[in-house]
């Protein structure tokens, strides 16, 4: 598997990891990177995401309701191999 590399001109990263996202892409998830990374570096919501990320906890369940990634966001934390986490 490969990994996509981190652009730091956008977000779409930071929040993977604060909800718990491994940022490997396998074939099947591969469109939905490369589209939440299209969506985010053409986002009007940089600076509202990135104070969000500022001050948000460490590990959030959902995306914020301004992310227009939420849905790829839930989708690939769902699809995401190995244990579930509980909060």
């Amino acid at each position: 598997m490969a990994a996509l590399e981190p652009t730091s001109s956008i977000n779409f990263y930071d929040m993977m990891a604060r909800l718990g996202i491994e940022p490997e892409v396998s074939p099947p998830l591969s469109m939905r990177y490369a589209t939440a990374v299209h969506r985010c570096r053409n986002c009007r919501c940089q600076r509202a995401c990135r104070d969000w990320l500022d001050y948000a906890p460490t590990l959030v369940n959902f995306a914020p309701d301004f992310c227009l990634n939420a849905d790829v966001l839930f989708e690939l934390q769902y699809d995401q191999p190995g244990p579930r986490r509980v909060n």
